[in-house]
């Protein structure tokens, strides 16, 4: 009997200390797209999480496009276990490559998730949007009055709020940021977003039948770029512009207006954190019916389903989105290390940042239009390369819109 009674408990033990084994740790590999926080994402991910979790995580970032980076990982055989892309790339990557996510519990808690064919996709990494960033302190301190943005809808009112600026000494009060995803994707794009049926404007500008040069959104917002460029701080090399450079100036107050979104924060606050600041609608003169920012869902996260990936990692890099959306430092790690606005309705912490908070009250009031995220991938570089020529006045708007026209004619939609 104590024989026996000894195997027992020696068996009960066993299977104790086998319960008390933790999971295999797992490598999981990140794709970041965001340059704006790929140091955070590295510190964070690569540090804290990776020693509480036991996953050893590593981050990546790389300066191609999304696609090409995608394409050449996929070529290679090693695909990233979690991967930041644009939502175009959940239709055409993740519908091949990625895990069924409709069974997680954060699908609850979102409207911006992306479903194909019934399955959910794509996890949303933060709401973002764009318009007129303004320094509210800058502006008050010349015109000695409160600053409400509301009262500069119009471009008329705009331009006479510039003229004060000026005349009170700011000579330049604003700063246009030469890069080309700044001005095609973020700017010229408005022209496509601001209007009632987007998809078919777009269909129409593939077959060659939209009249660019007589668009009347095209024309509004290109007569605000018109002020906006004549305003400039780097008015006569505008080209040569850093977009540092461009955030510093409007951080210390050299100028009161830069054209970006609320990811400028994570450049702008290390040059005056406690600054007050906003996003307002680009003015223009019928503002009425266009008073929103541009926005919505931006970047998505999709789990790789191919055979270069583990079931085990595929685990993992759930566990990481579950970690963003429903564990304290996760959230807190969205929020205020990363300064984004959230996409999920039970995180509550409060938006840390000016812009974020901004980009919040529009998107809280249904202010926001959404964005068109199925621009071809070459969309950005090619029409970027024309509106830096028009930045520079190399050449006319009648020039532009040629170029638009072109560009449309010679490249294949994006299916979606």
């Amino acid at each position: 009997m104590k024989k026996q009674v000894s195997m027992v408990l020696a068996a009960a033990m066993t299977m104790s200390m086998v319960a008390a084994v933790p999971a295999a740790a797992e490598d999981i590999t990140v794709f970041n797209s965001k340059m704006e926080i790929q140091t955070q994402m590295e510190e964070t991910l690569q540090g804290d999480y990776s020693s509480t979790s036991g996953d050893k995580v590593t981050v990546y970032y790389s300066s191609d496009t999304v696609a090409a980076e995608m394409s050449k990982v996929y070529g290679s055989g090693s695909p990233y276990t979690v991967a930041m892309v644009d939502a175009k790339d959940i239709y055409s990557l993740a519908v091949e490559y990625g895990v069924d996510l409709s069974d997680q519990e954060w699908v609850a808690n979102t409207t911006q998730a992306i479903s194909v064919d019934g399955k959910v996709l794509g996890f949303p990494v933060c709401v973002e949007a764009r318009g007129l960033i303004y320094n509210k302190t800058a502006i008050e301190d010349i015109t000695g009055e409160e600053f409400v943005p509301e009262n500069y809808k119009t471009l008329d009112a705009f331009k006479e709020l510039l003229e004060t600026l000026k005349e009170g000494g700011m000579d330049a009060p604003v700063a246009i940021m030469k890069e080309d995803w700044s001005l095609a994707a973020h700017y010229l794009a408005m022209f496509y977003e601001e209007r009632e049926d987007v998809d078919a404007y777009i269909d129409a500008l593939y077959a060659g039948e939209a009249d660019v040069a007589g668009d009347a959104r095209f024309n509004s917002l290109m007569d605000t770029f018109d002020v906006l460029k004549e305003n400039n701080y780097a008015k006569d090399a505008p080209n040569a512009a850093v977009r540092e450079d461009s955030e510093m100036f409007l951080a210390d107050g050299d100028v009161a207006f830069m054209f970006g979104g609320n990811w400028d924060w994570a450049v702008m606050a290390e040059f005056d954190p406690e600054g007050e600041y906003g996003i307002m609608p680009v003015p223009q003169n019928d503002a009425d019916e266009y008073y929103t920012l541009v926005g919505g869902g931006s970047k998505y996260f999709y789990v790789d389903n191919s055979e270069n990936t583990t079931d085990a990692q595929r685990e993992a890099g759930k566990a990481l989105l579950n970690w963003f959306v429903f564990d304290e430092a996760g959230q807190d790690f969205l929020v205020n290390t990363c300064a984004l606005v959230p996409a999920f309705s039970n995180i509550e912490l409060e938006v840390a940042d000016p812009l974020g908070q901004s980009v919040k009250a529009f998107a809280d009031a249904d202010m926001l239009t959404p964005s068109f995220n199925y621009m071809p991938d070459d969309h950005y570089a090619k029409l970027g390369q024309s509106m830096q020529s028009y930045l520079a006045n190399e050449i006319d708007r009648a020039g532009l819109a040629q170029a638009v026209v072109d560009y449309w004619k010679s490249t294949t939609p994006v299916e979606h």
